[in-house]
């Protein structure tokens, strides 16, 4: 359920002569409260569990604190946890506001590069129209980032020819497009 990085029977082993409580006990107790305790600062529940598992990582790594008060300490490094990460996102931000400045964003998009854009997708898909169902499947598909062994389970079709299947179907796209629209 909670990922721990030893077994319960490694760290009582190791803990068999000593009073204090293991490190599978410790998380499983306090866990969610220093979950809690990071997400108010981070404002992440996401991050904050991860934060939350890297506290109880340093815990085991730092086998003394168990014979101390390790509740103190868990909380104490859950608020400076907390703290460290809405200062490093507080950093990044800046960061990424100052490089926005020096970064050039791309030319917003014309009303002509939109109409033109919006015209080439109308013939495409017009050509898809036409060709013959499979061939479209085919190029549809492999548009879409399917992989050839993806394309060949989806319409049971031999790993093997894909390849080809695919060729002649860009080939048939290609001379209906040509044939209709001319070289653009």
């Amino acid at each position: 359920m909670y990922p721990v990085s030893t077994s319960s029977e490694a760290v009582a082993d190791s803990n068999a002569n000593e009073t204090h409580p293991d490190i599978e006990t410790l998380f499983r107790a306090h866990y969610g409260r220093v979950a809690r305790i990071i997400a108010r600062a981070v404002r992440d529940r996401a991050r904050s569990e991860e934060i939350a598992v890297e506290v109880f990582l340093r815990l085991w790594r730092n086998h003394k604190v168990l014979s101390g008060n390790v509740e103190g300490w868990l909380y104490r490094v859950a608020v400076r946890a907390g703290l460290d990460e809405l200062r490093r996102q507080r950093r990044r931000g800046h960061y990424e506001r100052m490089l926005a400045w020096v970064q050039p964003r791309p030319p917003a998009a014309t009303p002509e590069d939109i109409h033109s854009v919006s015209q080439k997708k109308d013939k495409v898909r017009s050509v898809l129209s036409i060709l013959e169902p499979r061939q479209a499947q085919f190029l549809l598909l492999r548009s879409h980032d399917f992989s050839y062994q993806e394309v060949a389970s989806i319409l049971n079709v031999n790993p093997a020819s894909i390849g080809t299947l695919v060729s002649r179907a860009e080939e048939s796209f290609r001379k209906e497009y040509i044939k209709r629209y001319g070289h653009e």
